[in-house]
């Protein structure tokens, strides 16, 4: 019989390294206070938030933390986050060091915004 994945935040969170699940945790319930009426659920095998569009969505791994707010949402944040690893539409946070949580919560509060005032679709 095929091994099923997590089906929600939950399972994901207490299926992931044990040093990733404070960290994930604590994304988890900053992103919440952000997006109190936001729907979790995992999209591509990762948790998201969406509000009629993904607002954002985080995923643990061996080392470190992704935070996947879009790129559009990093764009104007990117001074602030020049010391992380950063993709196109990512950040790294490593496990050893603190979470930047007043940081995280601009970038994802400016995503909300974005969603709700111009419909940002995942750009």
């Amino acid at each position: 019989m095929a091994k099923t994945g997590p089906t929600t935040i939950t399972e994901y969170i207490a299926a992931a390294p044990a040093e990733a699940r404070p960290k994930l945790r604590e994304l988890r319930a900053m992103l919440k206070r952000v997006a109190p009426k936001a729907k979790e659920g995992l999209k591509w095998g990762n948790p998201a938030f969406d509000d009629g569009r993904i607002l954002f969505a985080f995923a643990a791994y061996r080392t470190h933390l992704n935070f996947m707010p879009t790129p559009a949402a990093l764009k104007p944040f990117l001074k602030e986050l020049a010391k992380y690893t950063t993709g196109k539409s990512s950040v790294q946070f490593p496990y050893d060091k603190p979470l930047p949580k007043a940081l995280i919560r601009r970038i994802a509060a400016f995503r909300v915004k974005q969603v709700r005032e111009r419909d940002a679709k995942w750009m």
